[in-house]
């Protein structure tokens, strides 16, 4: 079990409370050690001396006191002197024993003393003393109401409470300038550049950092406007000398047909495969957001599809919601998915949509019947470039997979391939219900 919490802000208010926790236990120990217990002590001399002012005249063996005696003692200074069945008549019995003062009481007269204290409607200590153990002396301290320490008490939890808040604030505004850079750090992994942020906000350890993520952000949008540009460049170049070459195959002579048949199936490989560099460049966020019927878009891809002369089993949810999503860029995803299965594949293709109500999430499903792919490569079928021989035993340029998950985490979802226990590969893609930004 973890005691501590894990994020900034909790350890900040944690540590806070904790040292308040401790300065609170320190202050209590100093006021006990150094202001209630002098108190506590100067009480029982200063009665200490009282008792033997009352007992100064009596005899030492078998003191007794005058009622005269003890009615003006009482008189001039409160302190009253009863034996013992009139004291548990005057508020004795409900006094309480004290055994840290009756063992200071004890040292003050000399003697084995009795200390109880009254807390009724006033205070009052009731001694016994050494001198005479058959009377009791009561002696009231006027000014100990239970009620004089809820101020205290008030002021101590006002300061706890206002440490834990001015911490709050604190750690809170603190943190902030982080939340966003988490938020703009995971739109700088989907591919999606924000914009730069406030770097005048927080401490000026937080400030070097977001400096540095905006520089490091803009870097990184250089980079792809840099690539993005090279691309295009390369593509346009090669594009022009490829059409100069099948223009030049067209000519060629009849009987070497099978020559210039093989020159035109490679440029359409090439530009096919310079149309997928193109596609894993493409920035898909640049598409806005629409309401998407999936099932709609599916049976569309699918009508498209028929010429391949493959069958196609759909297993639609008909209670699929409608999703905000980019179309052409789930298209492509769709198109891909399709082309994979018809090319790795020569059975049935089976697709299926649902919803989980749960994980608020939409899936897709396309299961081939082909060959499959090795768990230990699964993985690896992500990066780019990856070669689809290495899996299925054929060629491409390995960029299929790679822009298909490139778009889904564009949309914050998430795709999966795992082989189905009766033969070929299954691909799985979730969407998240809420819309993307």
């Amino acid at each position: 079990m973890r005691l501590l919490p894990r994020s900034a802000f909790g350890q900040t208010v944690f540590l806070i409370g904790f040292l308040l926790l401790i300065n609170q236990l320190v202050s209590y120990v100093s006021v006990a050690l150094y202001f209630i217990k002098p108190t506590t002590q100067q009480i029982n001399h200063l009665i200490a001396k009282q008792i033997k002012v009352v007992f100064i005249d009596a005899g030492q063996d078998t003191p007794v006191l005058s009622e005269e005696l003890t009615r003006r003692f009482s008189e001039a200074t409160g302190i009253e002197v009863y034996d013992e069945t009139e004291a548990l008549q005057r508020g004795l019995a409900n006094a309480r024993y004290y055994g840290y003062f009756s063992e200071q009481m004890s040292a003050e007269l000399n003697g084995d003393a009795e200390v109880r204290i009254e807390q009724g409607s006033a205070f009052a200590f009731w001694v016994r003393p050494p001198q005479a153990p058959q009377y009791w002396v009561k002696v009231p301290l006027s000014g100990l109401d239970e009620t004089d320490f809820s101020p205290l008490t008030f002021y101590l939890l006002l300061i706890g409470v206002l440490s834990v808040g001015g911490a709050w604030v604190f750690a809170r505004h603190l943190n902030r300038p982080l939340k966003s850079l988490q938020q703009a750090a995971l739109q700088v992994g989907r591919g999606d550049i924000p914009p730069p942020l406030n770097a005048d906000k927080g401490s000026t350890e937080i400030i070097s950092v977001i400096r540095a993520f905006n520089y490091m952000a803009e870097g990184i949008k250089r980079l792809e406007q840099d690539r993005a540009l090279l691309m295009a460049g390369v593509s346009h170049d090669l594009r022009t000398p490829l059409t100069r070459i099948r223009l030049a195959s067209e000519m060629m002579a009849e009987p070497d047909s099978w020559i210039r048949d093989g020159i035109v199936n490679d440029i359409d490989d090439m530009n096919a495969i310079i149309d997928q560099f193109i596609d894993f460049l493409r920035h898909h966020k640049q598409e806005s957001l629409q309401s998407v019927d999936l099932n709609e878009l599916i049976n569309e891809l699918v009508l498209a599809e028929q010429v391949q002369q493959r069958h196609f089993i759909t297993h639609l949810d008909p209670k699929l919601p409608a999703i905000m999503l980019r179309k052409i860029a789930i298209k492509r995803v769709l198109n891909n998915l399709l082309e994979n299965a018809l090319r790795y594949s020569d059975g049935d293709i089976e697709i299926s949509t649902g919803y989980e109500k749960s994980r608020k999430q939409l899936y897709l499903e396309v299961r081939d019947h082909g060959p499959g792919i090795p768990e230990h490569k699964m993985d690896a079928m992500f990066a780019p470039f990856t070669q689809g021989d290495e899996a299925r035993g054929s060629g491409g340029s390995g960029l299929g997979l790679a822009i298909i998950k490139k778009i889904v985490d564009a949309h914050q979802g998430s795709i999966s391939l795992f082989n189905h226990a009766h033969g070929g590969l299954v691909v799985r893609v979730y969407l998240p219900i809420k819309a993307s930004t």
